[in-house]
C-alpha cells in the first residue's frame, strides 16, 4: 500500500486553530474595551448630566432662598407698618378722649382747688395740686366718683405748712373707668399747665 504523510495537514490545521482562538481572543478582549469605553462613555455622560441638574437646581433653591428672604423682609416691614397705623389711629382715636378727660377734671373740681401738675401712665392719672383746706380735697375726690370718665380717687399726700403758703398742697391718683382709650402703649403722657384755677380767695 502507498503510504500517505499526514503531519503536514495535521500541523496545518493546528496553526489555524491556534491562530482562529487567538483572534477570537483578541476579538473578545477588544470588545471587552469597547464595551468598557462605551459603558465609562456613557456613566460619565450620565454624571455629567446628574451635575447639570443638581447645579441648575442649586440655582434654583438659591434663588428660592433669595425670595423668601424678600417675602420675610417684606413681612416684617409689613408688620411694622400695621403696628405704626395702629398706634396712629390710637393717638387719633384718643383725642377726642384726651380732650373729654381734660372737661372732666375741670368739671371736678371743686372751688378753692387748683392744679399745678397731672400726669397719666397707662389708666392711672395723679393729680397733685393745692387746697384751700382737707374739706376741698374731699370735695374734689367724690366729684371724681361722679365723674364719667376717672374714678378711684386715691390721696396719697397732703401738706401743710409755711412752704405752702394759705393752702395745703396735695397728691391724689385716680383710675381711667371702663370705656375710656389706654393710651399705655403710646407711652406715659405727662401735662403740665398753667394752673386750674377755682374759687381761690372765695
Amino acid at each position: 500500500m502507498p503510504s500517505i504523510n499526514l503531519l503536514p495537514w495535521r500541523q496545518a490545521l493546528r496553526q489555524r486553530r491556534k491562530k482562529e482562538f487567538a483572534i477570537g481572543i483578541a476579538a473578545a478582549v477588544a470588545l471587552a474595551a469597547l464595551v468598557t469605553v462605551l459603558t465609562h462613555l456613557t456613566v460619565s455622560s450620565m454624571i455629567d448630566t446628574q451635575h447639570r441638574r443638581n447645579d441648575l437646581l442649586k440655582a434654583e433653591i438659591s434663588q428660592l432662598d433669595k425670595a423668601i428672604e424678600q417675602i420675610v423682609a417684606l413681612e416684617e416691614q409689613k408688620s411694622a407698618m400695621i403696628s405704626r397705623m395702629e398706634v396712629i389711629e390710637k393717638l387719633q382715636s384718643s383725642r377726642p378722649e384726651v380732650v373729654k378727660l381734660f372737661d372732666q377734671v375741670v368739671a371736678t373740681l371743686p372751688e378753692g382747688v387748683y392744679l399745678t401738675s397731672m400726669k397719666q401712665s397707662g389708666r392711672k392719672i395723679e393729680f397733685n395740686g393745692v387746697a384751700q383746706s382737707s374739706t376741698r380735697v374731699s370735695a374734689f375726690m367724690r366729684n371724681i366718683d361722679a365723674s364719667e370718665t376717672i374714678s378711684a380717687p386715691e390721696l396719697k399726700v397732703i401738706q401743710t405748712g409755711r412752704d405752702t403758703g394759705p393752702g395745703s398742697q396735695f397728691t391724689l391718683f385716680a383710675q381711667m373707668r371702663a370705656g375710656v382709650d389706654d393710651t399705655e402703649e403710646a407711652g406715659p403722657v405727662k401735662t403740665k399747665r398753667p394752673a386750674l384755677v377755682t374759687g381761690i380767695g372765695q
